[in-house]
């Protein structure tokens, strides 16, 4: 074997395993926790929905906002704790070899903005998905920037240690992703927006497998806040710019022109910057 077929060999090991491959480690809760942790779950997520739909009921940017954003958050992380112990959860890789999740999912979180990207702009020609997506949109754009992203990071976080670290764990059955995805989407219902709850259900299908796969909330964690900390910062950019385009586009005239009529027919005269007094 040449030099070069060992290296190849060496670094194809440390690839990750793909997705459906679920880590060999063994996090099942005893009869005592599954009961406690079913107990808290349940009156927990009564409490950060109703927390949730009043937070997207408020203006945008406003204090009330922000409070209740926190709030929900702090009620998802602190209700994940109390209903038992946690796991950060391993990745695998070709070589068999476990390391936390780090890289794999940053650059997940990374693809996920790039389609969520792609997908906001074929939406603009549906208005019901075009309006929900501005109204998702409006309160990163009204917001407060560092107040917009550490709200942004604060739910992420409490999203993922409750539907991906308590609520997986508790739901019984033998299909936890089907389940925490759809009980995750639900709960976004409380936002009546119809962007929010499509976005909810892809990606926390995503979530849901790379916690299936690595038996802990790391991966989904950082994927989510990747994901969602691009969507806020760049998306808004991304919106605007394709509006203006589209703007130009459908302009007969280009910016800046003026018109004037001639044998009763009207006719574009040159841009304003050319005409001089």
């Amino acid at each position: 074997m040449t030099e070069l077929e060992k290296r190849i060999r060496r670094w194809s090991g440390r690839l990750p395993r793909h997705l459906r491959h679920v880590v060999d480690i063994d996090v099942t809760d005893s009869p005592a926790q599954a009961a406690r942790r079913r107990f808290v779950v349940s009156a927990v997520h009564l409490i950060g929905t109703a927390l949730l739909g009043a937070s997207l009921s408020t203006r945008p940017g406003s204090g009330r906002f922000y409070s209740l954003t926190f709030s929900t958050a702090a009620t998802w992380a602190a209700g994940s704790l109390l209903s038992g112990p946690l796991h950060l959860g391993w990745i695998e890789n070709r070589a068999r070899q476990l390391n936390r999740p780090v890289a794999v999912p940053v650059a997940t979180g990374v693809g996920a903005f790039c389609i969520f990207s792609l997908g906001a702009l074929v939406v603009r020609r549906i208005p019901l998905l075009d309006r929900a997506v501005n109204g998702a949109l409006v309160f990163a754009e009204r917001g407060r920037g560092p107040w917009v992203l550490l709200t942004t990071c604060a739910s992420g976080i409490g999203e993922e240690v409750f539907f991906r670290g308590a609520m997986y764990a508790a739901l019984p059955g033998t299909h936890p992703v089907l389940s925490s995805t759809a009980v995750y989407t639900l709960t976004t219902t409380a936002t009546r927006n119809p962007a929010l709850i499509l976005a909810a259900g892809v990606m926390g299908t995503l979530f849901g497998y790379q916690r299936r796969a690595t038996h802990g909330l790391q991966a989904p964690l950082l994927t989510h806040l990747t994901w969602s900390t691009l969507m806020v910062t760049l998306l808004p950019r991304i919106s605007r710019r394709a509006e203006a385009r589209s703007r130009r586009a459908l302009s007969p005239h280009p910016p800046g022109a003026i018109r004037s009529t001639s044998g009763g027919r009207d006719t574009a005269t040159a841009p304003l910057s050319s005409i001089h007094p």
